[in-house]
């Protein structure tokens, strides 16, 4: 009767001890598939930016800091805060064209220039990808995906905050490999992410 005393409290002491430890969870991060197109508009970028589309130093996610954290929502509001928001036809007369805003610019001039700034401020290019997604509407759009230990991350002009990729509305189509910024590559469980984040 004792033993089994014992057995019950070790149980209950167990029980509380794995409750308190988080469930991981299981979108924190993209998955990416195969290799695929990259958007034309990239691709003219990198003919003008050849120095920014080539092989990556990949050493995983990177380890995030609550100054690194700091940085990151920084970056995302004074970028969303400062650029006005125009099409391409607007600025340059024609769709898709890539490029760094100066005063105005579209959904993947934003992402351009956070990545610049936050590249020149120690974070690793391969942790700082360019991602096509689509809205809930259908219209494609560019934001910025953050690759940390803790999940993908992603930066949106159309958002004040820094927000885990599952808990945007958006269907994720395909993003910069982290190995190389001049490839691409699709992301394989985007679809399921948009049914989960509209529920």
């Amino acid at each position: 009767m004792r033993i089994k005393g014992i057995f019950v409290a070790m149980m209950a002491v167990f029980a509380m001890a794995t409750a308190a430890i988080p469930a991981p969870s299981r979108n924190a991060s993209m998955v990416t598939g195969n290799a695929t197109s990259q958007p034309i508009g990239h691709y003219d970028f990198c003919q003008t930016h050849s120095s920014e589309c080539g092989a990556n130093r990949n050493a995983g996610p990177l380890e995030m800091t609550p100054a690194k954290w700091s940085l990151v929502r920084s970056v995302n509001a004074t970028v969303n805060r400062t650029i006005t928001p125009m099409t391409d036809k607007e600025i340059y007369g024609k769709d898709e064209v890539w490029a760094y805003p100066t005063t105005a610019g579209d959904c993947e001039d934003f992402a351009l220039l956070k990545r610049r700034i936050l590249i020149q401020r120690g974070v690793p290019a391969a942790d700082l990808l360019m991602t096509v997604v689509r809205k809930p509407d259908g219209e494609g759009h560019a934001v910025l995906t953050l690759r940390t230990a803790e999940g993908d991350f992603v930066l949106d002009n159309l958002a004040v905050d820094v927000k885990p990729w599952f808990a945007t509305p958006y269907s994720f189509v395909k993003r910069q490999s982290s190995f190389n910024a001049g490839r691409w590559v699709t992301i394989e469980n985007g679809r399921d992410v948009l049914v989960g984040a509209l529920r």
